[in-house]
């Protein structure tokens, strides 16, 4: 009896389990916040600039040296590594990439003009995919990310590829995107991500952070674009909400970008390791 009414004293009351709760639900939001600097300096730049007309430079342009001194201050100020930096500065260039061919099949548009334009793509349009990178490697570090059952480097490698290829070649071909977003169920179906907040551990699948980061970057596009980052052809008239077709893009998108950074952190583990 005594041993029961024990343990019945050691376990936390229902209040205790609720401010517990909330004390690592706080922790877990304080680290995203931090971890989505980068990002939240984009939606604030957008926004700003839309409403205050700024001198001298087109406001392409303008957004362009924000985001640059951004960049060097987050590596200046230790808040970002310089391993990191170079994880980003791929990032920027692999959006630049695919937005001047994406832009010059009329898929979007970039309207305003700017004088730091490649073929009607402005050069601040590849911080917007850098700003996803910046916030993988943040929330890695912050949260202890690791990774569980994670798929062998050739078949990452290969279904990455093939991911972004589509982006580009669908133009020409068919479209596989749904097939290869079942191939990333099957190769990820066992796969799970850990992370830390405060002294705890917890996990979740990792297809369902695949899915999470996807939906709020559609959200983040909706936001964008009502700012005047980019338009769709169905935003020329006035501004509408970005088709939710698209959060199958940004979804296969967010996998690029995951599987490149998880791909980097553990070659770089490994000659740590070494």
């Amino acid at each position: 009896m005594s041993v029961t009414v024990q343990q019945k004293a050691q376990q936390p009351s229902w209040k205790g389990q609720f401010i517990g709760m909330v004390k690592q639900l706080t922790r877990f939001g304080w680290e995203q916040a931090w971890s989505c600097v980068f990002p939240v300096v984009i939606f604030a730049s957008l926004a700003i600039t839309k409403v205050v007309s700024l001198p001298i430079l087109p406001r392409y342009d303008w957004l362009l040296i924000i985001f640059l001194l951004m960049q060097w201050w987050m590596v200046r100020s230790g808040l970002e590594t310089k391993d990191e930096l170079k994880v980003i500065t791929l990032f920027h260039l692999i959006g630049l990439s695919l937005e001047i061919f994406k832009v010059n099949m009329g898929s979007w548009a970039y309207p305003e003009e700017g004088f730091f334009k490649i073929m009607g793509v402005p050069l601040y349009s590849g911080f917007m995919y850098a700003s996803v990178a910046s916030y993988l490697c943040q929330a890695w570090r912050r949260l202890h990310i690791d990774l569980i059952k994670w798929p062998p480097f050739i078949v990452v490698v290969l279904l990455a590829s093939a991911i972004y290829l589509n982006f580009f070649t669908h133009h020409f071909w068919i479209d596989i995107r749904w097939y290869l977003s079942a191939l990333v169920l099957i190769v990820f179906w066992k796969s799970w991500v850990s992370y830390q907040v405060g002294e705890k551990v917890y996990r979740m699948p990792i297809v369902c952070s695949f899915v999470l980061i996807g939906f709020f970057i559609w959200i983040a596009e909706n936001i964008a674009t009502f700012f005047g980052a980019w338009q769709y052809p169905n935003q020329h008239g006035a501004w509408s909400l970005v088709h939710l077709g698209k959060i199958s893009s940004w979804l296969l998108l967010v996998i690029v970008s995951f599987l490149i950074v998880a791909t980097l952190k553990r070659v770089k583990g490994k000659m740590v390791e070494g």
